[in-house]
């Protein structure tokens, strides 16, 4: 069961957030105010689990953040062409800086920042023991990387908050802090995190970070900015601790999908939904599963998220993962029928957030979902792309990312010779392929692509090459690895001009 009343306590707590904050959709940060709020290192726990329930919004993991995400990248497409023309645009690459979608996860992440920066401001006011605040702090640290770590590489240059605001009207005269020194700063804050977070939360959470979750998210920060040998260290230190932070592979890879029991051992962090509840400002409101589910199917769902047909038929039929991570066919008025004949869009909907929903409405909403912010199959698949990139094919690198293919090869309890495992004789060149094709396998639509995309430049092979899975001729690498500041904030503070390239 899941730990139901401590989410229940965070929803609360944020529809408090949303009621002390004003014109939240136009300045980037709150008001709440901490002088007076902090007596205690109890009021800081509070204050960073308040956090929690921005991520776990409508307007981030539930649907906006992540729906834009998998739009971007070249695994998803619109399916029903009535949907907003919003989504459109992302996907497209047509937007412009009025982008709905944009302008709703914006202010959501920088509230989220907002929080933290409350509960580092108030822990910092405090007598208390330094081992017993700054295990708090280090998880408000970890929280406002987490979140500048997406801004960052979606916008570039932003404006960069590491201190509380106490005077509203100064975020209008804020300028852009470049990317390289948001990166510092994120560095900053998860090492701090890795020092003093725990090994394990209680009961084995995985809403909440570790060491080992700090430790991941530097992996990946390192392997974005190309710095291979810290990619590898900290994935190498992630990986000889794993049974100190309790990580493993689970043996079947649909288990990853089964929404409800909790703390899953391969996941590092998730934001985590509880079915049936809700609160204000679209708290705890998950929305994947209809976002991704079949429209005319008895599972009803809206036929939004869909990935194109060449992405179905290009995945070998003998792969495990595919048959968890597509539904080829359904059940409509009580009939088993294949893709074909869905009503709406004839393509195969992707499952991972629909077929096992757990306590959820009939249309997938509201479900129990624990979405996989970072889990332990990546970790191996950075140590085996950083190592090739620094020492070239090795047994160690080749061995990560069989460790992945062993997994894949067991289908439901039954053992399948498929995918099979890497051989030693690969050029260097031929495993970086092999590695970002696995991780686009093994983390389909979990909101990585994108980033892989970006960070190895792969737009105009992605969208206009001969294999492209989703063309898109009008992708322009000097605009589109960038989304636009949202044009209500450079409105109201000039300081943040210029927007970014092409828009």
């Amino acid at each position: 069961m899941k730990n139901l009343s401590i989410k229940i306590f965070l929803i609360t707590l944020v529809c408090a957030f949303f009621s002390n904050c004003t014109d939240l959709d136009k300045k980037p940060v709150g008001l709440l105010s901490p002088e007076g709020l902090f007596n205690s290192p109890k009021d800081v726990e509070v204050a960073v689990a308040g956090s929690y329930a921005w991520i776990s919004s409508e307007r981030l993991w539930g649907r906006q953040f992540v729906s834009a995400l998998m739009l971007r990248g070249d695994m998803v497409d619109i399916g029903d062409r009535g949907t907003p023309a919003e989504r459109q645009q992302v996907n497209d690459f047509d937007m412009d800086d009025n982008n709905g979608m944009v302008s709703r996860f914006w202010p959501y992440f920088y509230q989220t920042i907002s929080a933290v920066n409350a509960a580092i401001s108030g822990a910092e006011s405090l007598s208390s023991p330094e081992s017993e605040l700054n295990p708090l702090v280090a998880e408000a640290r970890f929280i406002r990387a987490f979140c500048y770590y997406h801004l960052v590489r979606n916008f570039g240059d932003i404006p960069y908050i590491d201190y509380f605001v106490t005077d509203p009207e100064a975020t209008k005269v804020l300028s852009k802090t470049p990317a390289s020194e948001v990166y510092d700063g994120i560095i900053a804050d998860l090492e701090f995190a890795k020092e003093w977070l725990p090994d394990l939360r209680t009961d084995g959470i995985r809403s909440r970070p570790t060491k080992g979750s700090a430790a991941s998210y530097l992996s990946s920060v390192f392997l974005t900015l190309g710095d291979f040998q810290n990619a590898y260290n900290e994935a190498k230190w992630v990986i000889d601790n794993k049974s100190r932070f309790d990580y493993e592979l689970l043996s079947d890879y649909q288990e990853l999908y089964v929404a409800g029991p909790p703390n899953k051992r391969e996941h590092i962090f998730i934001a985590e939904f509880v079915g049936q509840q809700g609160g204000g400002g679209g708290a705890d409101d998950d929305l994947m599963g209809p976002m991704t589910g079949i429209r005319g199917a008895d599972e009803l769902g809206w036929s939004v998220l869909v990935p194109s047909l060449p992405v179905y038929n290009t995945w070998d039929d003998r792969d495990y993962r595919k048959h968890v991570s597509f539904a080829d066919s359904s059940l409509i008025e009580g009939v088993m029928q294949p893709y074909t004949e869905y009503a709406n869009t004839q393509r195969p909907h992707i499952a991972k957030y629909r077929r096992f929903p757990g306590n959820a409405n009939a249309d997938g909403r509201n479900a129990d979902t624990d979405y996989s912010c970072f889990r332990f199959a990546e970790v191996l698949l950075i140590a085996a792309e950083a190592l090739t990139e620094l020492n070239g094919p090795s047994d160690e690198a080749i061995g990560y990312v069989n460790d992945i293919r062993e997994r894949a090869r067991n289908a439901g309890g039954v053992q399948n010779d498929f995918p099979a495992d890497v051989s030693n004789n690969i050029s260097k060149e031929e495993l970086i392929d092999l590695i970002l094709e696995e991780r686009r396998l093994e983390l389909a639509f979990e909101y990585k692509r994108w980033y892989d995309i970006k960070r190895r430049q792969l737009g105009e092979e992605a969208f206009k090459g001969p294999n492209s899975l989703e063309p898109h001729e009008n992708f322009d690498p000097n605009r589109d690895y960038l989304m636009p500041l949202p044009r209500t904030e450079l409105d109201i503070n000039p300081n943040l001009e210029p927007q970014n390239p092409g828009y």
